[in-house]
């Protein structure tokens, strides 16, 4: 790959969670979308990354809205693919489509609304991706065998007891997801979906290690605006965007030889669009050879370097001190098909490593059969620390048969 990208999503919906075609819950957020809003989003990121191309998420609603501003604001979208290249796409469900609706449910509303976009931009339109928050394995194999599309933002890294859906268990940098479970990476040819599933959001991985609020910290500060920008202001906001964006563009590329960020706005945030913009300009002054590309692009680009899950993810992280991201803490991820394993030092004592994440993806998994928010995929030991067996131990404490698995990837670690 041997590049630096980046990925920005953009989410357009009518309710704060459209749940289902006819059902909502949270706010009416009509008044905050105005075409006034979407220009001075496409400016900010036209002037902090001149030639960056983003992707437009609609929700079922935001298509079908009849009003003015709506009408405007899919104008104007659809001149900004031809101006810049945007992706315009679907999210399903507002990202949580699975915990609400029956597979086949799903299905019809990405068919449905994939037609309505192709309709919308004209001349055979085809998005390359969708973005969806979490979507189950059947789902993406839907999209990539029937729909023809090979790219899903189809889990958001780490997430759990936050929001409406759980989800952790995944890896965070590209994979085919198995046909067992959205959260599993195929392991062979039996299991594999054809579908680049990718994280929704860059998180902090010291903050991410947390469930929901716990310690009164939030798991999912990383790049995202409510996180930083929302609660600690633009200096302290954006300097942990950064420390989060250097995380994958710093020793996150020397060592997996490429870096992705990605993040997510929805248009109805609070928030100043110089922001965003100072961010963008931030990211090109320090990585001048950063590519912003759309969702669709860089899964393909994936896709095509990867033909099956041969990656070897790994990822060293020490605190920034903001929020649960601990100065006195070094966090180190190992992700591969087989398994995802993370360990924790406090760089205050003797700096040994426990492990704090075991997930072994060689073992059978299945996702819920009846709509729930519980999609999480837990292993022998799982990062949020729920459960009493999720306590760190030490590397060597693990299982004779953990212990070989990891061995055959990483020779002497386990010692």
């Amino acid at each position: 790959m041997g590049k630096r990208f980046l990925t920005f999503n953009a989410v357009i919906r009518v309710n704060q969670i459209e749940v289902s075609r006819d059902r909502n819950v949270g706010e009416d957020e009509r008044a905050l979308h105005t075409p006034a809003r979407l220009v001075a989003m496409r400016k900010a990121v036209a002037e902090g990354f001149p030639g960056g191309k983003m992707t437009w998420a609609f929700s079922w609603l935001a298509l079908q809205d009849t009003s003015a501003n709506y009408r405007e604001i899919r104008k104007l979208v659809v001149g900004y693919h031809k101006k810049y290249g945007d992706e315009i796409t679907f999210i399903p469900g507002a990202y949580f489509a699975n915990a609400y609706n029956p597979t086949e449910q799903v299905d019809k509303d990405i068919h449905d609304a994939l037609k309505i976009i192709t309709k919308m931009v004209g001349n055979g339109y085809r998005p390359k991706s969708i973005v969806a928050g979490f979507l189950s394995a059947k789902n993406q194999q839907y999209l990539a065998e029937k729909e023809g599309i090979h790219v899903c933002q189809g889990n958001i890294w780490s997430q759990f007891s936050i929001d409406n859906q759980d989800g952790d268990g995944a890896v965070s940098y590209p994979f085919y997801p198995s046909k067992e479970h959205f959260c599993k990476p195929a392991q062979g040819k039996a299991d594999f979906i054809d579908c680049v599933n990718l994280d929704g959001w860059s998180v902090d991985y010291l903050a991410g290690r947390r469930a929901g609020f716990a310690e009164g910290f939030n798991s999912r500060m990383g790049v995202g605006p409510i996180e930083t920008l929302g609660k600690y202001g633009h200096d302290v906001g954006l300097k942990e965007m950064m420390h989060t964006t250097a995380i994958n563009f710093d020793k996150g590329f020397e060592l997996n030889g490429f870096g992705w960020v990605t993040n997510c706005w929805e248009l109805s945030l609070p928030y100043d669009f110089a922001y965003l913009k100072d961010w963008l300009s931030a990211i090109k002054q320090r990585w001048p050879d950063t590519r912003l590309i759309t969702q669709g692009e860089f899964g393909l680009t994936w896709r095509k370097h990867f033909k099956s899950n041969s990656f070897n993810y790994r990822f060293v992280e020490r605190g920034s001190g903001i929020g649960g991201s601990d100065a006195n803490k070094e966090i180190r991820w190992f992700m591969n098909k087989h398994f995802r394993l993370g360990l924790l030092s406090n760089l205050e004592t003797d700096g040994a490593a426990k492990v704090i994440d075991f997930t072994n993806y060689t073992l059978k998994a299945h996702e819920p059969v009846a709509m729930t928010r519980k999609w999480s995929l837990m292993g022998d030991i799982n990062q949020k620390q729920t459960r009493l067996q999720d306590r760190p131990v030490p590397i060597d404490s693990l299982s004779e048969k953990a212990r070989k698995l990891i061995e055959t990837h990483y020779p002497g670690l386990t010692k």
